[in-house]
């Protein structure tokens, strides 16, 4: 049988996988990100698939990778934690050292691809996968494929303006109000805290052990996603609305934003705007990468025969 090795690249730990063309996963482990450049990066992935070919047949490479991946160039373009990845071709470096088909796909979207396939959107055409984090990020798929965007910025919805854009140049963003990190940094705000000394987890347990100011902030960052979701839902009108990210595992939070979305809902409509929550947790990557990989390899197969 043929396998893949499937690679989660973050810029604090690669998470890698070997897996068959059913997304089930054989092997599983992780190492840290390289920091001093490319060769080392391309070193990594090498080891890593001579390790599993001494074992198995290996048939191709997928990647989920931070940044504007393009799929059609093998470049990476945007501004991401590891620099090193902008500028060369990382496909054709890793086929050329390893003699392997390799695909690459930006990770948010990889996300999006994993549910589409297997998990929360299976057998959905049009649906948007939101992945709460430090930022917003996500994947749009239309008609069962990810829309990149003419400049390869589909789905970065972080960047949708929400607030006090009349008195500034720009304004709040969704991600600087209603990602993980901007609701620690109002929660930091309103208590006159340092806000690297809390994260998402502190913040619920004030809230939980009874602090009123925390319980407020958190419940204007419900209705902050809950407006962002609810814009989205009549932009792209799309079938289903997922979100992800380690937040949206916070019990309750998401019956929370689909209370705030039943109220906001305009009487004479008949749209029913709900969110779901993501099968996929920490596998989300490397599935939608395998699929990707599948994908791709299918299109090949059609413009060759």
């Amino acid at each position: 049988m043929n396998y893949f090795v499937v690679f989660d690249v973050g810029g604090s730990a690669i998470k890698y996988s070997l897996m068959d063309r059913a997304g089930h996963f054989l092997e599983k482990s992780s190492l840290p990100t390289p920091k001093d450049g490319m060769d080392s990066f391309v070193n990594v992935i090498d080891k890593v698939v001579k390790e599993f070919q001494k074992k198995h047949i290996v048939h191709g490479i997928a990647l989920s990778m931070p940044g504007a991946v393009d799929v059609e160039s093998g470049y990476i373009k945007g501004i991401t934690a590891l620099s090193y990845i902008h500028g060369p071709n990382i496909r054709e470096l890793i086929q050329e050292r390893t003699g392997l088909p390799v695909e690459l796909e930006n990770d948010a979207n990889c996300a999006g691809l994993a549910e589409g396939w297997i998990g929360a959107a299976k057998g959905i055409d049009d649906y948007i996968c939101i992945v709460i984090g430090t930022g917003i990020g996500g994947a749009l798929v239309l008609n069962k494929k990810v829309r990149h965007g003419s400049n390869l910025f589909s789905g970065e919805f972080g960047y949708m303006l929400l607030e006090d854009y009349l008195d500034q140049p720009i304004g709040e963003s969704w991600s600087s109000l209603a990602a993980t990190w901007g609701l620690v940094m109002q929660v930091a705000k309103r208590k006159k805290m340092d806000p690297h000394t809390l994260n998402g987890v502190k913040v619920f347990n004030m809230a939980d052990e009874g602090d009123l100011e925390v319980q407020d902030e958190i419940e204007k960052f419900i209705k902050r996603l809950a407006v962002g979701i609810y814009n989205l839902q009549y932009i792209i009108d799309p079938q289903k609305i997922l979100i992800g990210g380690a937040i949206s595992k916070r019990e309750g939070l998401i019956d929370r934003i689909n209370e705030k979305l039943e109220i906001m809902k305009p009487n004479e409509e008949c749209l029913d705007i709900q969110v779901h929550p993501c099968q996929f947790g920490n596998d989300s990557n490397l599935i939608g990468a395998l699929y990707h990989f599948l994908q791709r390899e299918m299109i090949r197969e059609e413009s060759i025969g």
